[in-house]
């Protein structure tokens, strides 16, 4: 199990350095806070790990030239990594839409994600280092998306493109559309329960989904699965005593225990794969399901870490 970004279980421990004007810091700065990021993964067994895309400093030749110039860096963030036994991931949300109708927009997002792959090919990761993206905006027509999708994904470089998977999102594109778009092109899919949940007008149940989500991907990689729970509590807007409904598309601070409990019952006996929880409690909720599970599916507890 992992979580995404955002460290609160240590003061100061930001998950990317701060943007100084229009380019960020030099690359050196990205892997000093890299550095200080496994070196508490390590420290609280946490082998699962989202990066912040702002750790990348800047694309082209620009983040080429800084990655020569930060070797023996890199050889220290490779040793931590190899040590702490971390799986990294990028998910770059709405900055790379391959989608999109705007050509120019399309190109940036090419150019993202060839910086994105070349940043985790530096730190001498395997294949299950991947950049997770969603299929984009529908542009009043979801099916010529999907075909800019396609045909854009198979014209990335061949070391960007094994990179490179894809998840169904909660308001345009089901597991069917991202099926769809696997039989045409391979990419690999990641299955994602809340968005599952939320957007499902087929119907196929999640046992199914998942089972297929788990066999696009590459003999040897341990696939990816995104679990959340959803968002329950009512919230106040301002000072007028207006309130809000949950959406249900929000995730929770943390991860309702029995939630996840009957989600891995559910999928054994299916290939082993990597959980990246969605919560906004983030490590802590990575803490505190660990410790729910070590009394109400003790298990289960010794199977999942």
């Amino acid at each position: 199990m992992g979580f995404s970004i955002r460290i609160f279980g240590e003061a100061n421990l930001p998950s990317h350095p701060a943007l100084n004007g229009v380019r960020g810091p030099h690359l050196s700065v990205s892997l000093a806070y890299l550095r200080d990021i496994l070196l508490y993964l390590q420290a609280n067994q946490v082998r699962m790990y989202r990066l912040h895309s702002r750790l990348l400093p800047a694309v082209g030749e620009r983040l080429q030239e800084q990655i020569a110039e930060c070797q023996a860096q890199l050889e220290t963030v490779r040793g931590l990594i190899a040590s702490a036994a971390v799986r990294l991931s990028f998910h770059p949300y709405s900055s790379v839409i391959l989608s999109a109708l705007n050509e120019e927009q399309a190109a940036r997002s090419c150019a993202l994600l060839e910086a994105h792959a070349a940043f985790l090919e530096a730190l001498g990761l395997g294949p299950e280092a991947v950049v997770v993206l969603h299929v984009g905006g529908v542009y009043d027509d979801p099916l010529s998306s999907r075909e800019r999708f396609i045909r854009r994904y198979e014209a990335l470089p061949e070391a960007v493109r094994r990179r490179v998977v894809l998840e169904q999102d909660d308001r345009r594109f089901s597991f069917a559309d991202v099926q769809a778009i696997h039989a045409r092109s391979g990419v690999p899919l990641v299955f994602d329960t809340l968005h599952h949940d939320v957007l499902n007008p087929q119907g196929v149940p999640a046992r199914e989904a998942l089972a297929y989500c788990l066999s696009t991907w590459p003999s040897g990689v341990r696939p990816k699965v995104h679990f959340s729970s959803p968002r329950t509590e009512l919230r106040g807007l301002g000072a007028n005593g207006r309130i809000k409904m949950p959406s249900w598309t929000e995730h929770a601070d943390c991860v309702n225990p029995f939630e996840f409990i009957r989600f891995m019952e559910m999928a054994r006996g299916l290939p082993a794969f990597d959980v990246m929880l969605e919560a906004k409690a983030r490590d802590l909720a990575l803490f505190k399901l660990r410790q729910d599970l070590a009394r109400y599916a003790p298990a289960l507890a010794e199977e999942v870490w």
